[in-house]
């Protein structure tokens, strides 16, 4: 039944994914003002990737209390 599910998911986000590239594609813009928006939404969305992972390695390091995962083991036997 999870199997379902995840496969519905995926097919909504690849679904979504087709719906937005073919709306940019058809939109009444040049295609140099498209490649701009589409360039700079990109720049957005990898800009909020690396807040969401800075904050998961913070929030990682607050719970394990290693600041890294490269330091993992070394040092910290007891968390092995």
């Amino acid at each position: 039944m999870s199997e379902n599910k995840s496969d519905l998911l995926v097919g909504l986000i690849i679904g979504g994914l087709v719906g937005i590239t073919l709306g940019i594609l058809f939109a009444p813009k040049s295609g140099k003002e498209s490649r701009e928006d589409i360039a700079r939404k990109a720049d957005e969305l990898m800009g909020k990737a690396k807040e969401g992972y800075e904050k998961a390695t913070e929030k990682c390091a607050e719970v394990t209390g290693v600041e890294s995962f490269r330091d993992y083991g070394k040092g910290n036997e007891e968390l092995v």
